[in-house]
């Protein structure tokens, strides 16, 4: 039963829940009591998550209806993928993810995906050219699974 509470815990660390530990002797702060009263309940966290990825990934697929206008494609795939993007942090927490975000590991990952996003607006917005738009949205699709 132990090794079940500690696998327990250890999945709520990995998405970035509050661990249930042991009260401490001494009494609590105010930003303690107040950070403890201003977290996200599980069910929040995954509402949160839902709607944010459904709608993330509801702008992404209808921006291809408007691909060959590439102001409205553009706009629409970017806002797409920052909803996506944003909806992990709702299981994981915002500051968690920015720090995997920057981890040696991903952050040539992250700095292409950023820059391509730009690229991509870019391409969009000043140079109207839907092949240039379609060439950075492709190489910020492979950042993005890399």
């Amino acid at each position: 039963m132990e090794k079940m509470s500690r696998a327990l815990e250890r999945a709520k660390m990995l998405v970035g829940m509050e661990v249930d530990e042991e009260a401490p002797a001494e009494d609590p702060s105010f930003l303690d009591d107040f950070n403890r009263h201003c977290t996200l309940s599980t069910k929040q966290r995954l509402y949160g998550f839902t709607i944010c990825l459904g709608s993330g990934l509801a702008c992404t697929f209808l921006s291809t209806l408007v691909f060959f206008n590439p102001i409205k494609f553009g706009i629409a795939f970017t806002f797409g993928n920052l909803l996506a993007l944003g909806s992990t942090a709702f299981l994981i927490g915002p500051k968690r993810q920015f720090d995997m975000m920057l981890d040696p590991i991903r952050i040539y990952a992250t700095a292409i995906y950023i820059s391509s996003l730009i690229l991509a607006l870019l391409c969009a917005f000043y140079v109207h050219n839907k092949i240039l738009t379609l060439l950075a949205i492709m190489l910020e699709f492979g950042a993005l699974v890399w």
